[in-house]
């Protein structure tokens, strides 16, 4: 498995609230571990629970000793979750942050993934698929019929997110688990790149001869190029 990882502040923000972290050898009983996180909230609130939640999840990790990857997870992403409800209580500064949460392991030849908000997982070969769901005001109506993907109403009100770590007293995350048979390559993502770039066009870049650096580069180029209207995360990993 070769990975590549890049964040970039774009072209309209101050501060870069997005995180992630990427590693290829085992992280507690976890034989790989991807994550990006991408903060809200004011001031330093947003970067500081990316950050946070990033560095946090990781440390609980390692230290956990339950015996498969969704209870570790799960139990990492609450304590996270209570912590920084404590800390936003103790600091003024820090009130109201939250942040949005992809994570992703690959066992054996099959992908777990997981997800808070509306940051995103997809698995690409010869189709772009996303794995985790959007966690947000849109995809609600959406899914109950009172909305169109793609109309006007869903672009002003598409960065409403209804899930956050961080942000309420209990935090529900989703879970996937996705069978593996090569050649797939794996993208985890803020949605400052997904706001940003067509899903054809990141299929195009991510499928391309180009070297594994080279790819990512052009994914947080390709954001940019469109506007850049916010910071941006991208792991990228050929699986095989």
């Amino acid at each position: 498995m070769q990975v590549c990882s890049k964040t970039d502040i774009g072209l309209e923000r101050s501060i870069n609230q997005d995180s992630l972290y990427c590693s290829t050898t085992p992280v507690g009983k976890l034989p790989n571990l991807f994550m990006v996180a991408d903060g809200m909230g004011g001031h330093n609130a947003g970067d500081f629970a990316s950050r946070y939640t990033i560095n946090k999840m990781v440390e609980l990790i390692e230290q956990s000793t339950l015996p498969d990857p969704i209870h570790i997870l799960k139990q990492a992403v609450r304590q996270v979750n209570h912590i920084l409800l404590e800390k936003s209580y103790e600091d003024e500064h820090l009130r109201g942050m939250g942040t949005t949460l992809t994570l992703a392991t690959v066992i054996g030849r099959r992908l777990f993934v997981m997800n808070i908000g509306d940051s995103r997982t997809y698995l690409i070969n010869s189709r772009i698929r996303q794995i985790s769901r959007d966690h947000s005001f849109v995809e609600e109506l959406i899914a109950r019929g009172e909305m169109e993907k793609g109309s006007e109403e869903y672009w002003k009100k598409k960065n409403i997110i209804t899930r956050a770590v961080g942000a309420y007293t209990s935090v529900i995350p989703d879970f996937f688990e996705i069978p593996l048979f090569g050649g797939e390559h794996l993208l985890l993502c803020s949605d400052g790149l997904t706001n940003m770039a067509e899903d054809d066009e990141i299929q195009k870049i991510v499928c391309s001869d180009e070297d594994l650096e080279t790819r990512t580069n052009e994914l947080v180029d390709l954001a940019n190029r469109n506007g850049g209207k916010d910071n941006i995360a991208v792991i990228l990993a050929d699986l095989d």
